[in-house]
């Protein structure tokens, strides 16, 4: 958890988007999980989790998108907002909410199409956002290197070096514990994008260049339009038509 000495807090002010998905994803757990707990009724996991058949040999092209959303307990949804929450509002405040949403998104969905890569025949289930929240951890790194970060609520540790950890856990948890029922694959998937995204050489994942392109552009534009009607106005201010 990030660690702030210049206010006496445990975590970031809640920013407005982060808050959004934080509601969103709370209210798709109850929606799923409330049904199936009374009634038994398992057919929105069903239809809304990560399979990799599913999407190579039946297409539903949702469920790369819809499982962020979906968490398999209390706890594990618990952490992973938590995550959100701690990582995630200095990235929008840095950023902005519009661009947050969609590294979170690209970072979630590419997680799941990199478990979709790896194993297209898999018949098991993926569930949660941690593939996004890896990606935020990874930008998090990324944009404040230095931050004193308390590893296990103990150890102060540097940002970049807390990524770094993860990073090496999930490349060998995979190794140690290969029946496992977490998916390291997409945790690493989300980080991986993450870092194409921040470095943004391939075009797929070139949204960050191409985005400041744009803004130099539209900024030129408005600039070369308020030249241009500066010249139309005389010695004194005023519209010469």
């Amino acid at each position: 958890m990030a660690y702030y000495r210049q206010t006496i807090s445990f975590g970031p002010p809640l920013t407005r988007m982060v808050k959004y998905l934080v509601l969103v994803t709370s209210a798709a757990f109850l929606a799923t999980n409330i049904p199936e707990i009374l009634f038994g009724w398992t057919f929105p996991t069903t239809w809304l989790a990560l399979r990799p058949l599913d999407v190579t040999h039946y297409f539903l092209l949702w469920e790369p998108v819809t499982y962020l959303f979906l968490h398999a307990s209390l706890w594990h949804i618990f952490f992973n907002m938590l995550a959100l929450w701690m990582f995630g509002s200095d990235l929008e405040k840095a950023w902005g909410g519009r661009r947050f949403l969609q590294y979170y998104l690209l970072t979630g969905v590419g997680a799941g199409l990199f478990s979709v890569l790896l194993q297209p025949s898999s018949r098991v289930p993926t569930v949660g956002c941690s593939g996004a929240i890896f990606g935020v951890l990874l930008a998090y790194g990324v944009l404040f290197p230095n931050r004193q970060i308390l590893l296990m609520f103990l150890v102060p540790i540097s940002a970049k070096w807390f990524v770094v950890i993860f990073a090496v856990i999930e490349f060998y948890l995979p190794l140690a514990e290969p029946g496992s029922s977490v998916s390291h694959v997409a945790h690493l998937g989300g980080m991986l994008v993450g870092y194409l995204y921040l470095r943004g050489r391939h075009l797929p994942f070139g949204f960050q260049s191409r985005y400041q392109e744009w803004r130099r552009a539209r900024l030129k534009k408005k600039f070369d339009v308020y030249m241009r009607r500066q010249e139309k106005k005389d010695d004194a201010g005023r519209w010469i038509n």
